[in-house]
């Protein structure tokens, strides 16, 4: 076992986002932003930040891993930058009139396509398909949710090919 591997969680802790030098087996060299260390297999992820703004991700094997050299301190701006990479964007305000606008186009697409939908009862912004899913505002696919996986494949591909479909 080497080094590396050797290390406890809260020695690793301390190189999290700082720049890194990670020489591996067969004098492999990558460098970058220290995401995370996986604490089982002691697998580190390393982000280099692109000069056109982009982001690549390289993963180290833990039990590759023959040195390792902190190039940077970083600062709270790469922490934040780095973490921000993972986080979900935040959720786009909509108008009730928009949220409703999609809704009724939704609606009538799968309609057209002779799904049955119908507006939850006591939901009204939720609509039901076939009583086996329910799609919430703001109606793209991935805001649908139900038990049968084959329903849900089917209905979120319909609704990523819905040519009406608002952007966002």
């Amino acid at each position: 076992m080497n080094e590396w591997c050797k290390k406890t969680p809260l020695e690793w802790q301390e190189l999290l986002h700082k720049e890194l030098k990670v020489c591996a087996h067969e004098k492999q060299q990558h460098q970058g932003w220290l995401f995370t260390v996986d604490p089982v297999s002691a697998n580190i992820v390393l982000v280099s930040f692109e000069p056109d703004g982009k982001a690549s991700i390289v993963t180290v094997m833990g039990h590759a891993v023959e040195t390792v050299e902190v190039l940077n301190e970083g600062s709270s701006a790469i922490s934040n930058r780095l973490v921000s990479l993972f986080m979900p964007a935040a959720p786009q305000k909509h108008s009730k009139e928009e949220l409703e606008s999609k809704k009724r186009s939704l609606k009538e697409w799968l309609e057209k396509n002779r799904i049955p939908v119908s507006e939850q009862g006591n939901s009204p912004e939720t609509l039901c398909v076939a009583g086996a899913l329910k799609i919430e505002a703001p109606y793209r696919a991935e805001d649908c949710s139900g038990a049968n996986e084959i329903i849900l494949s089917r209905v979120q591909n319909l609704i990523n090919n819905n040519p009406t479909a608002h952007p966002n």
